[in-house]
């Protein structure tokens, strides 16, 4: 299978599966070892847990600390919740982590209109009295970059926290120095599932959601697991040591994409965005159908965390898209281990099923 679904998840590297193997040994190793005991086996998981969130941290500005958590979806409810700020406001095209979360904490919560590229103003209404403004660094399903050096501006000078939802930048693009609160995820950079980060930034208080044994600096409680602990560090540094080469590569895989698939109608802006994310559409396409016959490929009708739901895209339609027009969307996410001949191969493989429907 060629897979081309990156913005859903990554490949996990090598070198963070190495990393990791130790710390997933038996008990002639002693890798199982509670890394919150006293004795020397938990001492040295404690410690190979330090080390991960120093690597982890590499992918945050300075001034700040990194809280483990189980994802980017418990690291924003943990941001939103956390904070204890009522008044909020949020990009229409924020992920659902953020969307759903600031919707039960803020039923009248201000949400942020983006034009028809998939971009929020910097100069957008943000109305008096916003505690807590939110707005991702990548959309997850357009790939579009947002101003979030401006908006944060904005948000600071009203006496707001800014929120960034860095998932699909984090480990690519340089992290937005001027948030408060930064969630990220292991897996979307090519670390492990179940485990992931809230940056908050030095003098933002926050109370926990999870009540226990206080772990975390008594924002998360809950056993750490080294060995996840260790392969998101692995990942992150290693993210770190190849940002230029990994998009320089992803440069060229867009250039051939685009080529690839000219006759497709690109959705969000085709220059500020992050060039791995390929958001298509054809007039008239079945893409129910066009799934079901590319089954050697792996790609996505949108976001994965939607599929299934019938729903047309709430990004989709925030940038303007009638739902028939969302309905023939897809996207192609590629990166670090995709190659040009796997391109090559899944643009004739879906061209020709394009064909097969007389699109």
């Amino acid at each position: 299978m060629i897979y081309l679904d990156y913005q859903a998840t990554t490949p996990l590297a090598p070198e963070a599966r190495a990393a990791m193997l130790p710390w997933l040994a038996g008990p002639e190793a002693m890798g199982f070892a509670n890394p919150h005991s006293p004795h020397r086996a938990g001492r040295a998981a404690a410690a190979a847990v330090e080390v991960a969130r120093g690597q982890v941290a590499g992918l945050f500005p300075p001034g700040g600390r990194v809280i483990f958590t189980s994802g980017a979806t418990e690291a924003l409810n943990l941001a939103i919740l956390g904070t204890g700020r009522r008044a909020l406001a949020v990009s229409a095209i924020e992920h659902a982590a953020v969307l759903d979360t600031a919707r039960f904490h803020d039923p009248a919560l201000a949400v942020l209109p983006v034009d028809h590229a998939g971009l929020v103003d910097p100069a957008v209404a943000i109305p008096e009295g916003t505690g807590l403004v939110a707005v991702m660094q990548v959309n997850n399903e357009i790939g579009t970059v947002q101003p979030v050096a401006e908006l944060a501006a904005r948000a600071h000078a009203m006496g707001a926290l800014f929120l960034c939802d860095a998932v699909q930048g984090a480990g690519k693009l340089a992290p937005p120095p001027e948030a408060d609160l930064i969630a990220v995820s292991a897996h979307k950079l090519h670390g492990p599932k179940g485990i992931g980060a809230l940056w908050v930034r030095d003098g933002v208080e926050l109370t926990p959601l999870i009540h226990g044994g206080g772990q975390e600096g008594g924002l998360r409680s809950g056993t750490l697991s080294p060995a996840l602990c260790v392969g998101f560090g692995a990942a992150a540094a290693l993210c770190v040591a190849r940002r230029e080469a990994d998009g320089a590569h992803v440069e060229r895989l867009w250039t051939l994409a685009r080529s690839l698939f000219a006759r497709w109608t690109l959705n969000g802006d085709p220059d500020r965005r992050w060039h791995g994310n390929l958001s298509l559409r054809l007039p008239g396409l079945d893409v129910a159908r066009l799934l079901s016959e590319c089954r050697a490929l792996a790609f996505s009708a949108g976001s994965a965390c939607a599929s299934g739901s019938g729903r047309p895209s709430h990004v989709l339609r925030a940038i303007g898209l009638s739902d028939r027009e969302a309905k023939t969307t897809i996207r192609i996410g590629f990166g670090r281990y995709t190659r040009e001949e796997d391109l090559e191969e899944a643009a004739a493989v879906l061209h020709a099923a394009v064909q097969a429907q007389g699109v």
